[in-house]
C-alpha cells in the first residue's frame, strides 16, 4: 500500500519523527531491518526506552503508522527520512554502516521525484559524498535532478515533553534551492519553524556544533568541579552565583560523566574513510578527555570516602541511585553508570542500584540487584551514589536515611551529602 512517507530507522530520531508525522495526519509507514523494533511495536511497545509510551504507540497504530522489516515499502513513498544509528567505532570515528545499508535499501526502490531526507548525526560531507553516490548508483537516478535530496540533522531531546518537534525550529540544507524547498514543505507540517541552511554542509556542521558546544561546557565545568573540590570551594555555589548574571554566561553542570546519542565529534576527519583536508578540533579532543574521565574521578571519590570512614571499597556495599543518562527517563544510552558500576565491581564492592525508570538492569551482561525500598537499601549501603536526579527521589529524606551519600549531580541540599 502507498504512503506518503517513510521512516528508515525506528530508533531514537525515527519514532518521534513518526509520531509527529502521524499526529499531522501523514500516512506513515516505518522501516527498519531489525525484526525487533517491528515486533515491540506491533505489541504495543516501544523499542526505545523512555522514547513513547504504551498508548502513544497504540495512538499511532490506530492512526495508521504501519512499521514493517519488508524494504519493499520503501518504493511506494514521497518522501523517505533516513535515520539510521551513527554511533562512534572503536576508532571514535563516526561509524556509517547502519546508515549505508539503509541507504542502498533505499536506492533500489527510489523512484523520480522522492524527496529524501538525512536526519542522523553525521560529519560534513556526508550527504554529498557518501548519501549521493550510493542513492545515484543504485537507482539510476541523479540527485538534484531526479529526486530531491537534503540534510536536516534531528535536533530533538530525549525525555522532554515540553520542546518537541513541532516547536523546535527544523534546519535544513538540500543539495539545490529545490531540494531545500522540497524538504522545508514537508517539515513546514511538522514544525512551527523551518530553518534554510545554505546546504547540505551546513545542516550537518550546524549539529556538529551543538554537540560539540554541550561537551566542551560539560567539560569546562567537570574540570573546574575537581579544581574546587582540590582547594575546598562549593562549586556548585559558584554556579548559582555566576547564572544570575544576565548576560554573558549559560550555566551548565558538572556530573559523572556524559551520555545522550550526541556524540562529541571533529570534523576534520574522514566521513567516509576516505581523506579530508582540515584541522583537528583540540578543544573537542580535550573535552572528550576531560569528560571520559569523570567516571574514574567517581570511583576515585568513592574510595576516598569510604577509607575516612574506616572502610575498604573491596567488600563494601554500594547503591548507586538513577543509571539513565538523564533525569525522568528510562534512556541509558551512554549513560556513566554502567562503567561506575564494572569499576566498582573489578575492585571489589558489592553493588546495587535503583532507578524508578529501570526495573532490569544488566553490567557485563550480569543482572544487579534492584532495591526494592530506596530508603531501606540506603540506610544498609556503606555508600550511596547519586548519579541521576530523578524527580521521584525525596534526596533530603535520603540524605538522612544514608549511611554516607556521594551527590555527583550538586542536586541534595547543601551540607546534606558529599557533593562532586
Amino acid at each position: 500500500m502507498p504512503a506518503d512517507l517513510a521512516v528508515i530507522g525506528l530508533g531514537h530520531l525515527g519514532l518521534p519523527l513518526a509520531q509527529a508525522a502521524v499526529t499531522a495526519g501523514i500516512d506513515t509507514v516505518g522501516y527498519d531491518p531489525d525484526p525487533r523494533p517491528y515486533a515491540e511495536l506491533r505489541a504495543g511497545r516501544s523499542p526505545v526506552e523512555g522514547a513513547l509510551t504504551a498508548s502513544e504507540v497504540r495512538r499511532m497504530l490506530s492512526g495508521g503508522f504501519r512499521p514493517t522489516t519488508d524494504a519493499a515499502e520503501l518504493g511506494r513513498v514521497r518522501t523517505a527520512v533516513i535515520c539510521s544509528p551513527t554511533p562512534l567505532g572503536p576508532d571514535r570515528a563516526v561509524d556509517l554502516t547502519a546508515l549505508g545499508d539503509a541507504t542502498r535499501a533505499l536506492a533500489a526502490r527510489l523512484r523520480p521525484h522522492t524527496t529524501v531526507l538525512l536526519e542522523s548525526a553525521v560529519p560534513p560531507g556526508t550527504t554529498e559524498t557518501f548519501l549521493r553516490p550510493l542513492l545515484e548508483e543504485g537507482s539510476g537516478l541523479v540527485a538534484g535532478r531526479d529526486f530531491h535530496l537534503a540534510c536536516s540533522p534531528g535536533r530533538l531531546d530525549p525525555g522532554n515533553r515540553t520542546r518537541t518537534l513541532a516547536n523546535t525550529p527544523k534546519v535544513i540544507g538540500g543539495l539545490t534551492p529545490a531540494c531545500t524547498e522540497s524538504a522545508a514543505a514537508f517539515y513546514g507540517r511538522l514544525t512551527d519553524k523551518v530553518v534554510r541552511a545554505r546546504g547540505p554542509r551546513e545542516a550537518e556542521m550546524t549539529k556538529v556544533l551543538e554537540t560539540n558546544f554541550r561537551h566542551v561546557n560539560i567539560a569546562l565545568v567537570n574540570e573546574m568541579a575537581v579544581l574546587c573540590h582540590d582547594l575546598g570551594v562549593d562549586f556548585w555555589d559558584v554556579i548559582r552565583c555566576a547564572e544570575t548574571k544576565p548576560f554573558g554566561f549559560q550555566p551548565f553542570r558538572p556530573g559523572p560523566g556524559v551520555g545522550g546519542h550526541g556524540v562529541p565529534v571533529d570534523p576534520s576527519g574522514p566521513p567516509h574513510g576516505g581523506h579530508t583536508p582540515g584541522h583537528p578540533l583540540r578543544m573537542v579532543s580535550l573535552a572528550q578527555e576531560i569528560n571520559d574521565r569523570m567516571p574514574r574521578y567517581v570511583i576515585q571519590r568513592c574510595a576516598t570516602l569510604l577509607n575516612e570512614h574506616g572502610k575498604s571499597v573491596r567488600g563494601a556495599r554500594v547503591l548507586l541511585l538513577g543509571v539513565t543518562y538523564k533525569p525522568d527517563t528510562a534512556d541509558q544510552e551512554a549513560a556513566p553508570a554502567r562503567e561506575i558500576a564494572t569499576r566498582l565491581m573489578d575492585m571489589g564492592a558489592q553493588i546495587g542500584y535503583h532507578d524508578p525508570h529501570v526495573l532490569d538492569w544488566r553490567v557485563r551482561e550480569r543482572p544487579v540487584p534492584r532495591a526494592d525500598s530506596l530508603y531501606e537499601a540506603a540506610a544498609a549501603a556503606d555508600l550511596t551514589v547519586l548519579l541521576q536526579q530523578h524527580r521521584t527521589y525525596d534526596l533530603q529524606g535520603l540524605a538522612v536515611k544514608a549511611q554516607l551519600l556521594l551527590d555527583t549531580r550538586g542536586a541534595t541540599p547543601a551540607g546534606a551529602a558529599h557533593r562532586l
